[in-house]
């Protein structure tokens, strides 16, 4: 490799691919067509006389050798755009697409509502917001940036604790008016109750129930959050629910509100390499603000100060 040839727009054709592993995803990053991004990637190979990735019909995947070149451009990436950031001055180099991975709870009862706020003061930046139910793969650069329940074990991520948020029983007023309302945890067996899908609890976070009472057994079970609220909307029992989104449905009331408050966390990762480039640092530290601005939300007390950042690595 030591007399390969190539440019900075081949390496973010890399990178995209590297990233993706579809041709097609890429293209749409880079605003590009798929054959244009396959042409560039054949003949980054053929300058470096390397072969990077391996072709197979699920798509694009990186060999040994395209493991190394990887932290290499990324490398470069970062002080390019530390330099373009020099150069403009501010904000206007912050350009690119951040891809935000988080729960679908925080996604959609939280994070989206103040979207319209990032793209007034970050018109630059494009967000993609990943909420499938699982961990990203932030080794893999499947996500920039992860909100998460459990931070990683280890691994070369910077961490830091987002904020506390309290989960309470609930069920309509109706469903109260008509069942009767509990008196204590073991008033809630008499309960229908809905929760997660055990075997498909992807946080050991999400697992409430045991916490409340070690004989409860769920008669609607969903992996979505989303599909809980509806069904405890809708009048069919009992459920888990954290305040920040329950507190938005005036039919809900708390059940055992003096006795269950359940305390879960969020915490903020991403790959230490990525940290410090603009645009992944502007996503940092929006999430930081808008979370600390709406603590009350999340744990039903008001904010004294600004919390101290919890920082892991």
């Amino acid at each position: 490799m030591s007399n390969a040839s190539f440019t900075w727009d081949d390496l973010q054709f890399f990178l995209a691919v590297a990233r993706t592993g579809q041709l097609s995803t890429a293209a749409r990053q880079l605003r590009s067509s798929h054959a244009t991004v396959s042409r560039r990637i054949d003949r980054l190979e053929f300058d470096l006389k390397v072969k990077l990735f391996e072709r197979n019909p699920r798509g694009y995947v990186l060999t040994t050798m395209g493991q190394r070149f990887i932290e290499t451009a990324e490398k470069i990436e970062q002080e390019t755009e530390r330099l373009q950031d020099d150069l403009a001055g501010g904000p206007t180099a912050q350009r690119g697409v951040v891809r935000l991975s988080a729960p679908e709870g925080f996604s959609n009862f939280f994070f989206t509502h103040m979207l319209p706020d990032f793209t007034t003061g970050h018109p630059s930046i494009s967000l993609e917001l990943v909420t499938i139910q699982q961990i990203m793969a932030l080794s893999r650069k499947e996500a920039d940036v992860a909100v998460v329940l459990d931070p990683p074990k280890g691994g070369p991520y910077y961490t830091e604790k987002l904020t506390d948020y309290h989960l309470k029983i609930y069920a309509t007023r109706d469903y109260i008016a008509r069942r009767g309302e509990p008196k204590n945890r073991d008033e809630l067996l008499e309960h229908a109750f809905i929760g997660y899908i055990q075997d498909m609890i992807f946080a050991p976070g999400l697992d409430y129930l045991g916490d409340i009472h070690p004989r409860i057994r769920p008669h609607f079970q969903s992996s979505s959050i989303f599909a809980q609220l509806t069904a405890t909307r809708s009048g069919l029992g009992l459920c888990v629910l954290p305040i920040f989104i329950a507190e938005r449905h005036p039919e809900l009331q708390v059940v055992l509100e003096d006795e269950i408050d359940l305390c879960r966390h969020y915490w903020l990762a991403c790959h230490h390499d990525l940290r410090q480039v603009p645009r992944v640092r502007t996503v940092i530290e929006f999430l930081r603000g808008v979370v600390s601005d709406n603590a009350e939300a999340f744990t039903g007390r008001p904010l004294v100060g600004r919390p101290a950042i919890e920082a892991v690595g």
